[in-house]
């Protein structure tokens, strides 16, 4: 009896999790950035770009620089003993 109880309630409870709503909302979309970066000397990064950096990150230092097809900038900055990545058009204008 209590064998037929449990497996009563194991089904009831597998049963529930598949009539649950589902978790995305088909409105929402998914945005990756999956182009390809090549890495770059530092002094071949634009001045427009250097600036953004020294105007808005002032105590960021740049360690490598990488670029892809349609002349946009990855840079890798370091902020004490942290390091992030950053992107930007050639024009100094920062990807969000």
């Amino acid at each position: 009896m209590k064998k037929l109880i449990l497996s009563a309630a194991i089904l009831l409870g597998s049963l529930s999790t598949f009539a649950s709503a589902p978790l995305l909302n088909s409105s929402e979309k998914v945005i990756t950035i999956a182009e390809e970066y090549t890495e770059i000397k530092i002094e071949e990064v634009p001045a427009a770009v250097t600036d953004a950096l020294k105007k808005s990150f002032p105590e960021a230092k740049l360690a490598k620089a990488y670029i892809n097809e349609k002349k946009q900038y990855k840079l890798e900055v370091e902020v004490g003993d942290k390091v992030g990545s950053l992107f930007a058009e050639a024009n100094g204008k920062w990807i969000k």
